[in-house]
């Protein structure tokens, strides 16, 4: 029996809104919905209409996490299946050509704060929280502690993940886990911008620049400059960057091809 959608997803203008719907879980990440934003995820990809993907949530919470009544009383198959695919959501995340924003609106936890982390760019409301709080039931946020150290750094990760205590969206900025902090109602129109501004370039340049800097990111810097070298060396005898040099040379707007 498939289960019931807990996604609405709507595409106009080049940009796709993923919206985590389910208020009465306060959007937890079970292992249904989980399931869902794979698979959304990878239909989004396929889509050469969507250049921007905006991750959004419908009341209070942005993700509060794992679903606990779930995991109860489970057994170990269980709980590596239900880890197993969050960390292919979160990864799914990162291999997308096009950029992710997560939206925030609420409070982000465990896994929820995981999924914002594992976002390319972050823009919340100052009302919005994130927070490691697993080690408050016994349950260490191991997994979420990956996307989190490599967000904010060791130390500020590990204050979150050992004390539990939640940080403001202003704190989260300042350490970098956001971006943009802006009022409630400001929200949406600084999303919108934001994908927009994505927008005006090409997308075959953005998908090449995001793919090489999540394989660069864990490498020495002997290999990262050999490896983005390599890239960068390619990206400048594509069609692309020709038409982008030509378009700035020639104080005109470029004409992005398609190289597909």
């Amino acid at each position: 029996m498939t289960s019931p959608s807990r996604l609405d997803v709507d595409t106009r203008n080049g940009v796709a809104t993923v919206v985590l719907d389910d208020v009465a879980t306060r959007n937890a990440l079970s292992t249904a919905l989980i399931d869902q934003l794979i698979d959304g995820l990878e239909t989004l990809a396929e889509d050469h209409t969507v250049e921007v993907i905006v991750i959004g949530h419908t009341g209070p919470a942005f993700s509060a996490g794992h679903d606990l009544r779930e995991m109860t009383d489970r057994d170990l198959p269980f709980y590596e299946h239900l880890f197993d695919r969050c960390a292919v959501l979160m990864q799914t995340l990162h291999v997308l050509p096009q950029p992710v924003i997560a939206r925030v609106d609420g409070v982000a936890t465990a896994a929820g704060c995981q999924l914002v982390a594992s976002c390319d760019l972050v823009v919340a409301s100052d009302r919005s929280s994130f927070a490691t709080p697993g080690v408050k039931i016994g349950l260490f946020c191991s997994t979420p502690m990956v996307a989190l150290s490599r967000a904010i750094g060791q130390k500020r990760a590990l204050q979150m993940l050992l004390t539990g205590q939640p940080i403001s969206a202003a704190t989260a900025a300042e350490w970098g886990l956001v971006n943009h902090v802006v009022a409630p109602d400001a929200l949406a129109d600084a999303s919108a911008e934001l994908a927009a501004s994505l927008r005006a370039f090409s997308p075959h340049t953005i998908a090449l620049g995001k793919a090489a800097f999540y394989t660069q990111i864990d490498q020495t810097e002997p290999d990262a400059y050999a490896f983005t070298r390599r890239v960068m060396s390619a990206n400048a005898a594509d069609p692309v960057a020709a038409e982008g040099i030509s378009a700035f040379l020639d104080k005109r707007p470029p004409i992005w091809p398609d190289p597909r």
